[in-house]
């Protein structure tokens, strides 16, 4: 048993210097040494095949559908429509984003010092309690994303067991942070699907829609529960300083030091960078720990969202290339995209969640079979986002879910049963807003 134990942690070690090594290469393909996507993919992918029996049994059907229908798909396109595929490419297909998801786990290396443990806040309770609750998540979870539910759910779990409110609270303070944070993997995604996206526009739209989910929760659970007894986390000061700093060094590089590079390339060498510069100040052994403790057990415990990351990558790669190829390149899903089909498509995603399928593959799929003009794409961008805010929500098999249910006991069908009545009225309001994109002339 204990020999093992040991082969299963060394694999699981190679495994995530597999994924560092791929996180460096793509850094350095924004330099002057200009690596190439090819060498990225086949680090991600090894990790992938080195991690793939610790994945859960649901994940590994799920993306071993994906893979399978797209590497068919190629050779479909190959075999009967003669199309030439370049094969050692084929594996390339959303490194950026799981790059960037790699990058972004390093934020928990930020501001941590020997020996610290301060608080997370005072819980309240009342509707006050939940508003706080959803702010809390939001904001910080723009930058820590999943790992922010269990910080904040962990501390009120120590008033008592979790009740419906607070996992309404942790659910939707996450998942409406897609709408606009650009550390999001929904925003890694859709900015790699429609690069002449302009993320003003998306934030300008996401933004104010994220805020009226988190009134929309507090209204709704006053009205359907007691709150009187429920606790609520206090968010303070301090806690958002991290993430307002990462977002204006962000926007700092975007705008000023490296204007050429992507908001997504930019997250993913700049938050290793900085927790890099917050550790080194405790000293060089210090720093290099941390680093080598991340990369071989915070790393391999992203095997889930990169195996499936990777995988609907390579779907969207088989269908879009055999699609071109059964049609001359002629063939798309519609005409045109404007405001109608952009509602036929939100929906079409938000019901694929409902079944199970994470919202990655119906935005991919989507991609896939469009010709976006570059003035469509932030329409795209912005319909992606919306269907990956509400979808995550609701779906039963979505991370936040699935998180929540495997941490605290809570099942995806209560989850999404709660989780309806929210789901249709943000489906009005996303509907409403892409209907007044035109009129407001933000759709030309």
């Amino acid at each position: 048993m204990p020999a093992t134990t040991a082969t299963l942690s060394a694999r699981q070690a190679v495994a995530g210097c597999l994924i560092f090594a791929g996180l460096l290469l793509q850094i350095s393909g924004f330099t002057k040494l200009d690596v190439s996507s090819i060498p990225v993919s086949y680090a991600f992918w090894l990790a992938v095949l080195l991690l793939w029996r610790d994945l859960p049994t649901r994940t590994r059907r799920q993306s071993g559908v994906l893979a399978g229908i797209g590497l068919a798909l190629l050779m479909a396109a190959h075999v009967y429509y003669e199309a030439d595929i370049a094969w050692p490419s084929i594996l390339d297909g959303n490194t950026f984003v799981v790059a960037m998801l790699v990058g972004v786990s390093f934020v928990g290396l930020i501001g941590a010092r020997r020996g610290s443990s301060r608080p997370l806040g005072r819980p309240i309770t009342g509707a006050r309690g939940i508003a706080s609750t959803w702010l809390g998540v939001h904001l910080l979870g723009t930058i820590l994303n999943l790992s922010t539910v269990f910080m904040i759910g962990d501390r009120l779990a120590r008033q008592g067991p979790l009740s419906m409110p607070q996992y309404l609270a942790l659910n939707r303070g996450l998942s409406s942070a897609a709408l606009w944070s650009p550390f999001f993997a929904s925003m890694g995604v859709v900015m790699t699907l429609a690069p002449d996206m302009h993320y003003p526009q998306v934030l300008a739209m996401g933004l104010p829609l994220a805020m009226v989910a988190g009134a929309l929760t507090v209204l709704e659970l006053s009205r359907r529960y007691a709150l009187d007894e429920v606790a609520g986390f206090s968010l303070s000061p301090r806690s958002l300083l991290m993430p307002v700093s990462m977002a204006a060094l962000v926007m700092l590089f975007h705008y000023g030091l490296t204007p050429k590079l992507s908001i997504v390339s930019i997250i993913t060498f700049l938050l290793p960078a900085v927790a890099l510069a917050s550790n080194l100040p405790q000293g060089v052994s210090w720093t290099l720990k941390r680093f080598h403790q991340h990369t071989i057990t915070r790393l391999p415990a992203m095997r889930g969202e990169l195996t499936l990351f990777l995988c609907a990558g390579l779907l969207t790669k088989g269908l879009s290339t055999f699609v071109d190829a059964a049609t001359d390149s002629s063939w798309r899903l519609f005409a045109q995209f404007e405001a109608f089909e952009a509602v036929l498509s939100f929906l079409a995603i938000v019901a694929s969640a409902l079944v199970g399928l994470h919202p990655i593959i119906g935005v991919s799929v989507l991609a896939s079979m469009l010709d976006l003009e570059a003035d469509r794409q932030t329409l795209f961008a912005f319909v992606g986002l919306a269907a990956w805010a509400v979808g995550t929500s609701v779906g039963p098999l979505s991370g936040i879910n699935l998180s929540l249910q495997g941490r605290y006991g809570i099942s995806g069908k209560q989850m999404m049963c709660a989780n309806l009545g929210y789901a249709f009225a943000m489906t009005a309001l996303v509907i409403t807003t892409i209907l007044l994109l035109k009129p407001l002339g933000m759709l030309a």
